[in-house]
């Protein structure tokens, strides 16, 4: 570890009432290393803040620690409330304060998307819940679930598997058609009667009305059967099958039809645990679980507003009713919900017996959370013995094509996992040619500290003790006092990436860490090593062959290094040159009606060459 620390961190942080306005906005907390600990909105800013400087005695034990910490607070400043909290929950999703109620497992849950607007509708699986029209069932936590449904219900009702564009250039039927799984209506006359018939019962099965399908198939499976129509009846039968399989595991928990989420809290020794019930049609659906050490119940309030914001996301799938445990306040959470779902969202407490049996039903599962206390940045931080936690890591590589086009490529972990808005790629046109591995590190390490924070809490190197020792040499030289964790991991003895035989230095440190071959700390780090690998071979590639295809349009009869600028920027890629039509060069900004046809021509002719 560089023994240079940040200035500020020895700078107590005295708290002064007039310097922040009493107007709506966001605050953001950082501690001595520059780092956003915490991220907070208020109707009145300078009251808020003051709340924590005074009378401390009444704070969680959560909040006392939160402002001993806090060394900077910095605010942004918005005209209503409802915008500070829009504002409040994109900077907790892009930032992770260690002290806000963060999620982790925030991924979009998988949906069924009916596209009933088609002439010929489609079921498929997405992530994303757009408002186009289409009617979405779900959330199902578990994908290989949602997929094992679809495959059963696409085996029984022959709905087209196919996306639009395929299904508007396909010349035959597909395999689907040959296994009976699909009418083919992209090619075959298909009656839509027909085909609707079967989108409206595999609709029925989705939204919960399966209790009135079976009725309509045994009854028809009965009919068919009694009128020698065997092979019809075995289609209802196997239909009847399908949905009975689908809907074996979801229970009953309510007697009206309406789609609801139900949130319940539980407090346990080690933490606060979160439960969600996706209950629709009155069916349990499915279910998930939160769980963040250190939270009681009293910080409840501000913890389901935070999950609230964050969880219900504009592409997420929103009922028209959440049950929460506490009360929202005063409708601000409601009316955001109801624009990002387009549609009236009431968040209420539990009204009747049957929604408080829900509620109970909800803090049951969140009694069942866990808190997974051996993650692999507490593993890292015993293993590479650093100073802290290592919630960012920072792992760069230098890449060059013999000496040309030397660049470092920066990719970012936050709490285990990628954060790939953070990846970034540094090139160094000074040094080409030099093929200097070191030199191309030590200067990323000064451009990376004049950029600023967020600071890494670990920088990991792909190589060895050398390049380990240049960037030291980089930071111990700049101006700006850093206190950063540095680490390298260099390739084993057959230098092939991923061999349990690569090795871990350490500044200070002659030899390497004594990392068991196999452990999940080093696999964790070969695959952020081999993920700044791919990222900067990737980048650099592509910059050397953009620059080869500059090369190949500027010698063209019209296009010099001004006009190529304007057709990279308007189709970004040669291919989608070579298919411009005239008038599509026309108009782009400085091109005439002779200079566009003498560069249509000249586009031609390379295309012509091209499939000689």
């Amino acid at each position: 570890m560089l023994k240079k620390n940040y200035t500020v961190a020895s700078v107590e942080f005295k708290f002064f009432a007039a310097d922040y306005p009493d107007s709506p906005g966001v605050y953001l907390m950082k501690n001595g290393r520059g780092r956003i600990i915490y991220v907070g909105k208020a109707k009145r800013l300078r009251r808020r803040l003051a709340s924590y400087f005074q009378g401390g005695s009444g704070h969680t034990p959560k909040t006392r620690v939160l402002v001993s910490q806090v060394r900077q607070i910095d605010i942004l400043l918005t005209t209503t409330e409802k915008e500070a909290l829009l504002l409040e929950a994109g900077l907790i999703k892009k930032h992770k304060p260690r002290y806000n109620v963060v999620l982790k497992d925030d991924k979009q849950y998988v949906l069924f998307k009916l596209d009933k607007k088609m002439e010929y509708p489609r079921l498929s699986m997405t992530r994303r819940a757009v408002r186009d029209g289409s009617i979405y069932f779900g959330p199902y936590t578990s994908a290989a679930a949602a997929r094992a449904t679809w495959k059963i219900l696409g085996k029984v009702f022959p709905l087209r598997k196919c996306s639009d564009t395929v299904f508007h250039n396909r010349v035959r039927p597909c395999l689907y058609y040959d296994m009976h799984q699909c009418l083919a209506p992209c090619v075959l006359e298909v009656d839509q009667l027909l085909y609707m018939n079967q989108v409206h019962r595999v609709e029925l099965i989705l939204s919960g009305h399966s209790s009135d399908l079976l009725v309509s198939l045994t009854r028809k499976m009965t009919d068919a059967s009694r009128d020698m129509k065997f092979e019809q009846a075995a289609e209802y039968r196997d239909q009847i099958q399908a949905v009975k399989k689908t809907i074996e595991g979801q229970v009953a928990v309510i007697h009206d039809k309406r789609d609801r989420d139900v949130i319940g809290l539980a407090e346990s020794e080690k933490g606060l645990g979160l439960g969600v019930l996706f209950i629709r049609q009155g069916r349990l659906l499915d279910q998930k679980q939160f769980f963040w050490p250190g939270l009681t119940l009293d910080e409840g309030p501000e913890v389901l507003e935070s999950f609230l914001a964050q969880f219900y996301g504009a592409n997420r799938f929103i009922p028209s009713m959440i049950i929460a445990p506490f009360d929202t306040g005063e409708g601000l959470l409601a009316e955001v919900l109801s624009e990002r779902r387009e549609g009236v969202v009431r968040i209420i407490t539990p009204q009747g017996t049957q929604e408080k049996k829900l509620l109970e039903l909800a803090r049951s599962v969140a009694k069942r959370a866990k808190c997974r206390a051996d993650t692999i940045t507490l593993r890292l931080q015993k293993a590479l013995k650093l100073s802290v936690e290592p919630a960012r890591i920072e792992c760069v590589d230098a890449s060059h094509l013999g000496g040309q086009g030397m660049r470092v490529g920066q990719v970012v972990f936050e709490e285990g996992r990628r954060n790939m808005e953070a990846s970034r790629i540094y090139s160094f046109p000074e040094l080409e040619g030099s093929s200097d591995d070191y030199a191309a590190l030590a200067a990323w390490a000064i451009r990376r500290v004049e950029s600023g924070p967020p600071w890494p809490d670990l920088v990991l190197l792909d190589g060895g003790r050398g390049q380990l020792s240049a960037v030291e040499r980089a930071l111990g030289e700049c101006v700006n006092d850093v206190c950063w964790e540095l680490a390298a991991i260099a390739k084993g003895p057959s230098r092939r990436a991923g061999e349990l035989g690569d090795m871990v230095f350490r500044p200070q440190r002659k030899n390497p860490l004594p990392l068991r071959p196999g452990s999940v700390e080093l696999l964790f780090l070969q695959k952020v090593r081999d993920t700044a690998h791919r990222f900067v071979l990737g980048r650099q590639r592509s910059a050397r062959k953009k620059v080869v295809l500059n090369s190949e349009l500027t010698s063209l009869p019209g296009i010099g290094p001004k006009t190529a600028r304007i057709l990279w920027d308007r189709f970004e890629a040669l291919d989608a040159m070579l298919e411009a039509e005239r008038g599509d060069i026309e108009s782009l900004p400085g091109i005439g009606k002779k200079k566009a046809e003498k560069i249509h021509s000249a586009l031609q002719g390379l295309k012509m060459a091209r499939l000689s």
